[in-house]
């Protein structure tokens, strides 16, 4: 018995298994699966190396030696925007798999945008791809959607703090 899978025209590369393969075995969007601490840590050490960039940025604002909270809390913020192209490009990438692995119907070019195709999935791997949906790839964005809303409340304490700071 041959399986379904054999028998798909789409190219291997845009097949969405194989497009989910290679994300989870990528070194920088595997990211995700990582346990929390492994993450929070990656996630870490892009905030660190933002401040390369946001560091001089908020001196040049407000010199350290004057304003070390104000320096302080715009870098932190500045630096906090790494963070969050990093998430934003982690999760755009997951969620084009999971809407590719969910999608009954699949898009595909053969030799080039000129001559694009449709297949649809036969039951058997629309289930298979839902399930790697719902158990593997939703976490995921879970974890992703989760983390930005705990940097979008960083980023209001820190304007809090600015406020508290500027009427002190």
């Amino acid at each position: 018995m041959e399986s379904s899978v054999s028998v798909c025209p789409v190219p291997a590369e845009q097949q969405p298994l194989n497009e989910y393969e290679e994300l989870k075995s990528s070194a920088f969007f595997c990211t995700c699966t990582l346990g929390w601490r492994r993450y929070i840590t990656k996630l870490g050490w892009i905030w660190g190396l933002s401040w390369l960039v946001a560091g001089p940025i908020a001196a040049a604002s407000f010199p350290p030696h004057k304003y070390i909270a104000q320096f302080i809390l715009c870098g932190a913020a500045a630096a906090s925007v790494g963070v969050i192209l990093t998430l934003v490009r982690l999760y755009l990438a997951w969620w084009y798999v999971s809407t590719r692995l969910g999608s009954p119907t699949i898009f595909y070019e053969e030799s080039g945008w000129y001559d694009g195709q449709t297949w649809t999935k036969p039951k058997e791997v629309l289930t298979r791809d839902r399930l790697i949906v719902t158990y593997q790839v939703k976490p995921i964005l879970q974890r992703l959607q989760k983390t930005f809303g705990l940097l979008a409340l960083l980023l209001i304490a820190v304007s809090f703090i600015w406020t508290f700071l500027e009427n002190f």
